[in-house]
């Protein structure tokens, strides 16, 4: 896929012959220092997520969706070749196979025990690894203008119509597994101008979604050309908002995460403020976190993402955490049962309760690049008169809960999780 010089999608830059030839070189092997890096943190991902069966009547899908220790950690459109370094780095799933898929990308795949979803194709219906698909995939971003090639530039998105029959191919041919649909940047930046003929027209959005089992979505805000957006990082939670609201929430949405400059070479985002994204993902409802690993400026690097090595520890950590929670995450959210208050009201804070094996879990992140005070209260436990202590995970250290209630300082983007043993505050 190309990018011309307003585009923002996915997998996409400078449109012109040089930067396509670019893409189809092999990806980069990861740097050492990166492995050396990840590999105490990479030891605790221990579980197997994986259905080891060729058995065309199970696949990954109806093992995954059932399994409270799953929760898809994506890459997107990587190298298959690169499986081993992104499997240690917490990836379970590549979202996305370039000129694929192909017999050597899936078998590279199973090998490494990582999920894929990809275009379908003869090779993957029929291809032994095809128990290790968990979904298929439309062309990325149909909601986008596309291109007419590199000298007549950029006509309409695909049509809806056009989405609607390449889903009905696809579950025809294989009604046991979910099709992905990715949406461009226009699901939250209502000013994107990426849209051609169809700019400023989000009723299209609920049409595309009706095509689809699985939604997902990007937007790159820290790195962002755009001043509207650049260093905004809520733009990420607002898109899934709206694509749950747009598919009624009877659909899992998924939702891609920058880890490079992208093609902006003067800014790339902090650790921080990945952390920061992913958990306000989360923390709004997404049920797929996909990293996008690119870099197109100053140079083009695949693996972006592995050439970084502070960017993967952190992603790794990020990951390691995830993985371990991941039964927390698959339970239901708890509403209702917490309230939060900001001493400072141009700082929100978006919270997600859950409660798992006898624990409440508070998820928590910062909304804006400010500082504040957080007040917490366990609602039905104020009468509840002893001190207790709140757990701050990962940060090796506590918060005093008296009567049900506790506070913490939050700095920009800060994002604290909490868990609190359920006799504490009952």
């Amino acid at each position: 896929m190309a990018r011309c010089c307003f585009f923002y999608p996915k997998l996409v830059m400078k449109f012109n012959l040089s930067s396509v030839n670019q893409m189809k070189q092999p990806a980069m092997t990861h740097r050492k220092l990166a492995a050396l890096l990840v590999t105490v943190i990479a030891a605790s991902f221990g579980h197997k997520t994986v259905a080891q069966t060729n058995n065309s009547t199970i696949n990954c899908w109806q093992t995954t969706r059932t399994n409270p220790a799953f929760f898809p950690i994506a890459v997107w459109l990587q190298a298959s070749t690169n499986a081993p370094a992104y499997r240690a780095a917490g990836i379970n799933t590549f979202v996305g196979l370039w000129e694929g898929p192909t017999d050597a990308q899936l078998s590279d795949l199973q090998n490494s025990r990582i999920l894929v979803v990809c275009a379908q194709n003869q090779i993957a219906l029929s291809h032994p690894a095809r128990s290790n698909i968990l979904a298929w995939m439309h062309t990325d971003e149909p909601d986008n203008a596309q291109t007419w090639g590199a000298r007549l530039g950029f006509g309409k998105p695909v049509p809806v119509e056009a989405i609607a029959s390449e889903y009905e191919r696809m579950k025809s041919a294989d009604a046991t597994r979910p099709v992905l649909l990715g949406l461009g940047q226009g699901v939250a930046w209502d000013n994107w101008y990426g849209r051609g003929t169809r700019n400023h027209h989000p009723e299209d959005y609920s049409r595309y979604l009706e095509a689809c089992d699985i939604a997902s979505f990007d937007i790159y805000p820290a790195s962002h050309t755009s001043p509207e957006v650049e260093g905004n990082l809520w733009f990420v939670p607002q898109g899934i908002e709206r694509l749950r609201r747009w598919v009624r929430d009877e659909k899992p949405v998924w939702n891609c995460i920058e880890t490079t400059c992208v093609d902006n070479p003067r800014r790339k985002p902090t650790p921080h403020e990945v952390r920061a994204e992913v958990w306000m993902s989360l923390i709004h409802g997404s049920r797929g976190i996909i990293y996008f690993a690119h870099q197109f400026k100053p140079t083009f690097i695949e693996a972006g993402l592995l050439a970084d090595s502070k960017m993967l520890f952190a992603v790794t950590s990020i990951n390691r955490q995830i993985t371990q929670l991941a039964p927390v995450l698959n339970s239901p959210t708890i509403t209702n049962t917490v309230s939060v208050h900001s001493s400072n009201p141009a700082a929100p804070v978006a919270t997600m309760v859950k409660e798992h094996d006898d624990y409440t879990y508070i998820f928590v992140v910062l909304m804006r690049p400010l500082d504040t005070q957080v007040e917490f209260e366990m609602r039905g436990h104020s009468e509840n008169p002893t001190t207790s202590k709140v757990e701050v995970l990962d940060e090796y250290r506590t918060a005093p809960m008296r009567e049900g209630k506790f506070t913490d300082h939050f700095g920009p983007w800060d994002v604290h999780l909490y868990r609190v043993k359920s006799d504490s505050v009952r």
